[in-house]
């Protein structure tokens, strides 16, 4: 990725000072931070098939391609940061709130939080269309970029479509568990996990079967995560999550855990669910926030939602069994998988 911008830098540096003042903070907020989940699992699907040396790829320009997968994931971030009107990300400000601030700072014409905002757009539309550069240019054969166009292709369409139904379902007042899991589905486990396997097993020429149950994993695995991270939304520590404790409560997500929580409330106290009901997305003070997380702790949804992490987890390593994979590369996804949904403060 420090290749990547380098490479970059003098033909925006051409384009002005401002063009180039922005793309330093898409260079920062690549490289200042992230697990890179996302480029690790698309190697892991390459390397699970060929031991990353024997399908007649450079592995350098393997790890170039997947590597465009944190650009993809920066475009989502920066885009998720606007839609949710987030203030940290990572412990930082977020990219549009750190533009707003030098803006102010500067004394310069206009708001400023607009102006954090739009600028921050574009710059999430940067990291897209540099996505494809790279991967297209990554050094990677054409055979194997053909081999992978299609979940290329699905992959954006997914991401992008899971965030609309995401901020669909938290403008409705969604209540319902099923349109949720979709949300964890294709906005977070196609893309965090599935797709990335994928995109990393058919650059291998890896066979239909081995790719299916890759998927298998990628899928299950993917949305054990996103409920891992519901959890965390609500009852992590922020120095852990870098963002303010109970955060997807005031934002107003529609998780798993909220509908679960709202379903049991419903059935058991009337006014613990209106409360819950009304709260979420509104409450702001963080006494009325974690009175929020109290009720949904005494529904018994948080016990459900590790439940169904347990089983998803299971599941998604016995997929495993079907691929004709390497004995370490069923060791290394194993391991993903534990570090990925195991319990964290």
């Amino acid at each position: 990725m420090e290749a990547f911008f380098g490479d970059n830098a003098a033909s925006i540096s051409e384009i002005g000072a401002p063009v180039a003042e922005a793309v330093g903070h898409l260079r920062n907020f690549v490289l200042g931070g992230g697990k890179r989940i996302r480029p690790t699992y698309g190697w892991v699907g390459y390397a699970a098939t060929v031991g990353a040396d024997g399908s007649g790829e450079d592995p350098a320009a393997v790890l170039r391609a997947v590597s465009a997968l944190e650009l993809i994931q920066a475009c989502a971030l920066v885009h998720d940061d606007i839609i949710d009107a987030s203030d940290t990300r990572r412990g930082k400000p977020t990219v549009h709130r750190a533009i707003a601030a030098e803006h102010a700072q500067r004394g310069w014409h206009g708001d400023a939080d607009i102006y954090g905002e739009n600028v921050a757009i574009l710059i999430g539309d940067l990291a897209l269309a540099w996505a494809d550069d790279m991967w297209r240019y990554s050094g990677v054969s054409d055979a194997a970029l053909l081999r992978a166009a299609e979940p290329w292709r699905g992959m954006r369409a997914e991401v992008i479509g899971g965030q609309i139904l995401d901020i669909a379902l938290e403008a409705s007042g969604s209540e319902s568990v099923e349109m949720a899991d979709s949300v964890n589905r294709y906005k977070t486990a196609a893309y965090t996990v599935e797709r990335p396997l994928h995109l990393g097993a058919a650059l291998a020429g890896a066979d239909e079967t081995t790719i299916a149950a890759l998927r298998g994993y990628g899928r299950d695995i993917g949305i054990a995560f996103q409920l891992r991270d519901d959890l965390l939304g609500v009852f992590g520590d922020p120095e852990v999550t870098g963002k303010p404790a109970g955060d997807d409560l005031r934002e107003g997500k529609r998780t798993v855990l909220y509908a679960l929580a709202l379903q049991a409330a419903d059935a058991s106290d009337p006014a613990a669910a209106e409360k819950l009901r009304s709260g979420i997305g509104t409450a702001t003070a963080p006494d009325d926030i974690a009175e929020l997380a109290r009720i949904i702790e005494s529904t018994g949804a948080v016990d459900v939602t590790e439940e169904r992490i347990t089983r998803l987890t299971e599941s998604g390593l016995k997929h495993l069994e079907d691929a004709h994979i390497t004995d370490d590369a069923v060791e290394t996804l194993t391991s993903l998988a534990i570090k990925s949904t195991a319990r964290r403060k």
